[in-house]
């Protein structure tokens, strides 16, 4: 039995509060800021929200695309795409790549941010980002219901073979989580989050000492 008061809901009838819970739940999470190259040469910038990582080595990362968007298509026609670290000082140029603009707009232009040939791959980085990864496309799977029902949702999936870090992050070869002032999507209407260092704590993970 539950120690607290509970707002219980079923999610196909409605949660019945002012904002989405479950994006403001899952959180914050890091932005899913996606750079791609059409296969007519048509640069492409987007945010995605639901982003993660999912593999040590190789290291895999991976979004969810909520219809089929430029960026999916894109990278269905050529395997390639970057991930670009949004920080503080760039949220409000990510904000504009939200845009739904027709597929022949460069959103680099539109937001005035800068394209990065990338080393491995040919679709660019961004230029202002001081963290890209460089990703070969491995899996895109279609997401379905319980019941086996398919939904307009994608997950897309790529393995980073390469990685650019702006040498000011990394002190003692240490990779500074909070000096990059990584933006984090919570939830809301626009909720965004940073990381502070005085928030960070250390914890390590517990070994099984074997008795008798």
């Amino acid at each position: 039995m539950s120690h607290h008061a509970e707002h219980f809901y079923e999610p196909r009838n409605g949660h019945g509060l002012k904002h989405e819970p479950f994006n403001s739940i899952v959180g914050p999470r890091c932005i899913g800021w996606i750079s791609t190259r059409s296969a007519e040469g048509v640069l492409n910038l987007a945010p995605y929200s639901f982003f993660n990582g999912y593999n040590y080595v190789p290291p895999i990362i991976g979004f969810s695309s909520i219809g089929a968007k430029d960026s999916l298509r894109n990278i269905e026609a050529t395997g390639e795409f970057a991930w670009n670290l949004v920080t503080r000082d760039l949220a409000e140029a990510m904000n504009q790549t939200c845009i739904d603009a027709p597929p022949e707009i460069d959103e680099f232009e539109l937001t005035g941010m800068t394209p990065v040939p990338s080393r491995v791959i040919s679709a660019p980085r961004v230029a202002q980002s001081p963290v890209s990864f460089e990703c070969k496309l491995t899996q895109i799977h279609r997401l379905l219901r319980a019941d086996g029902t398919p939904i307009d949702t994608w997950m897309v999936f790529g393995e980073v073979v390469g990685v650019h870090i702006a040498q000011h992050l990394i002190v003692d070869g240490v990779y500074q989580t909070a000096a990059a002032q990584p933006v984090l999507r919570g939830g809301g209407a626009g909720d965004y989050f940073t990381v502070r260092d005085e928030d960070k704590f250390e914890m390590r993970r517990p070994q099984w000492a074997k008795r008798g």
